[in-house]
């Protein structure tokens, strides 16, 4: 055997039972296969191919898994929705068809045809119906009526409220849990009782109170023309405080007790604490309260509707503006009358309502 062959066969395998490692393929001239490990040749070279597989590279991270966060975020968006729904089916039943409907009834008017044997047919009247309901000195003052309203129902709910709160929230205070009840139960008598029943006291010759003030010298028809705002007012009162008391209290429950005792701490009395540290910290429900409050005194009906029924009472069909409303599609059958009525309100209590928050809002940035 010569040399040459000697070398040669000398780089042939034995027999072996899998295949050849990397390091032991090489070909006829000594040169490893491409694609092989990084190692050297006989040269001391490196062999084809390798170097763009084992240098410059970092292994590279996984892919993020794209489809199960976006099924995450589609279960958490089907989970929203569907409890979500039944809310806006409610809201749209109960106040978008309403209010539309009352849009589009404001719109048309009834007219008679002819000499009126035709009957009443109904026509396109426009803005008409708001011009006559803007027109009709009865309707203007009724917003003026629930201006002297609001004048006197407004502090005297609130301050009301507030005091009885902060009174509750004191240490002083004994049975809480009992003057709490006693103070929102009037609330859980419906309006329409609570009025019968103020009716029946404000009657002179049924009412023990009235025949107790007129005992003690005092003469007051709460019937007349005077009387009339502050009975109702009297009325509202008696229904609401207790709800707006039970409010500022819980408001009032969750404020630290370590800042009060702070202030303690620092020398503050009762009244300053109450002023300059519990009140600020409940900023935000009494702003809710006001705007509620401001929102339910345009909406005044059931009280001055069942005073009107009373002996001599100075109460008209159209007192109030929701009063006006109420004559004009149930007394005199205009029902578009009635919607423009009704839209111009609910207008007045949306601009009313702007306003209030505008303003405790730009308070609340003007503070330090």
């Amino acid at each position: 055997m010569s040399t040459h062959d000697a070398e040669r066969g000398a780089g042939v395998p034995g027999p072996r039972t899998g295949p050849a490692p990397d390091s032991a393929r090489t070909d006829e001239g000594g040169a490893k296969a491409p694609g092989l490990t990084a190692r050297t040749d006989e040269r001391g070279t490196k062999a084809p191919g390798l170097t763009a597989r084992t240098e410059g590279r970092r292994p590279q991270a996984p892919a993020p898994r794209r489809s199960t966060a976006l099924s995450s975020r589609t279960r958490t968006r089907l989970a929203a929705g569907t409890l979500l729904t039944p809310f806006f089916a409610l809201f749209t039943v109960a106040m978008i068809v309403p209010v539309g409907y009352a849009l589009w009834l404001s719109l048309f008017t009834e007219k008679q045809s002819g000499l009126g044997f035709d009957g009443p047919r109904t026509v396109f009247d426009g803005l008409g119906n708001y011009a006559t309901a803007l027109g009709d000195q009865a309707f203007r003052d009724g917003f003026w009526v629930l201006l002297g309203y609001c004048a006197l129902y407004l502090p005297l709910m609130i301050g009301g409220a507030i005091a009885l709160a902060l009174l509750l929230d004191t240490a002083l205070a004994r049975a809480r849990r009992f003057f709490q009840l006693a103070l929102f139960l009037p609330h859980a008598i419906p309006g329409l009782i609570a009025a019968l029943i103020w009716i029946y006291l404000y009657t002179p010759q049924l009412s023990p109170v009235v025949a107790a003030m007129e005992a003690g010298g005092i003469g007051f028809d709460f019937f007349s023309a005077e009387g009339t705002l502050p009975s109702i007012v009297n009325i509202a009162l008696w229904q609401w405080l207790g709800y707006n008391v039970v409010i500022f209290y819980a408001a009032l429950q969750a404020v630290d007790r370590s800042l009060l005792e702070a202030a303690t701490v620092d020398g503050a009395g009762n009244w300053r604490i109450a002023f300059s540290v519990k009140l600020p910290l409940i900023r935000s429900s009494l702003v809710m309260v006001l705007l509620f409050t401001v929102i339910g005194s345009l909406q005044l009906f059931t009280e001055p509707l069942i005073l009107s029924r009373g002996s001599g009472s100075a109460v008209t069909s159209t007192w109030t503006p929701n009063m006006y409303a109420y004559s004009a599609a149930f007394e005199r059958n205009d029902y578009g009358l009635a919607a423009a009525a009704s839209v111009l309100i609910a207008l007045v209590a949306a601009v009313l309502s702007f306003v209030v928050t505008r303003f405790t809002t730009r308070r609340k940035e003007a503070r330090p």
